[in-house]
């Protein structure tokens, strides 16, 4: 059986992933930071969860080691958003530190330590779930500025780390999961996680190595830089 590692899969889009990725016959190792949520409530004996905060060298090793001898397919899921601060004036460097830490240096931190399993896979794949924020093309209306420039950092990161990672049979794929319904969405955004989900999975199984460091939506639409 593949197996999957998703970060950050207590709730939200993270906790649909788990779902379909078990439906799809994966053996999945879930973390969450503080509360397993509804990890709790799935009911699978290929279900392995795993408290670790992605800040947390020591934590994560720990789940490397769970995971055991290969890994098929590494999602970096867990985020936070920032203080959507209505001015520059507003910003607090403190949130904003937490933001980047979180958002786009975390994702590195947990594919480096994945990067034996993932070798061993003989065709790893990683996905950065990224967003539409972070298009310097895109960013008419401005502002949420340490939530945007932490998927920008994240999105340039990947790209740097690719034809390293492709000369070891690694994919990448940078995706935007939609305004998706959930905490940090909202009840106002039009995409179910359901949805979200089925597509970057579909997107998920097209892609190749030639296609690594694509920034795409989970429709499949190219997305500027």
């Amino acid at each position: 059986m593949p197996v999957a590692l998703v970060t950050g899969a207590n709730r939200g889009l993270g906790l649909e992933t788990v779902r379909q990725l078990l439906e799809r016959g994966y053996d999945v190792h879930a973390t969450y930071r503080t509360d397993a949520g509804g990890l709790e409530l799935i009911d699978s004996d290929r279900l392995s969860t795993h408290q670790a905060d992605v800040r947390d060298m020591t934590a994560l090793q720990g789940v490397m080691r769970a995971v055991g001898d290969r890994l098929d397919v590494l999602f970096n899921n867990a985020g936070v958003s920032d203080g959507r601060w209505a001015s520059i004036e507003e910003v607090d460097f403190d949130v904003v530190s937490e933001v980047l830490e979180i958002n786009a240096i975390s994702p590195v931190r947990v594919t480096q330590l994945a990067l034996p399993l993932l070798q061993k896979s003989g065709f790893g794949k990683v996905v950065m779930i990224s967003s539409l924020m972070a298009s310097i093309d895109d960013c008419a209306s401005g502002k949420s500025y340490a939530y945007r420039a932490s998927k920008t950092a994240l999105n340039m990161f990947t790209v740097a780390m690719k034809n390293e990672l492709v000369e070891q049979n690694i994919s990448l794929l940078i995706v935007h999961p939609g305004w998706v319904e959930t905490d940090m969405g909202g009840p106002r955004a039009p995409v179910q996680a359901v949805d979200s989900v089925r597509g970057i999975l579909e997107r998920l199984e097209e892609q190749t190595l030639a296609m690594s460091g694509r920034f795409v939506e989970y429709t499949g639409r190219p997305l500027p830089w």
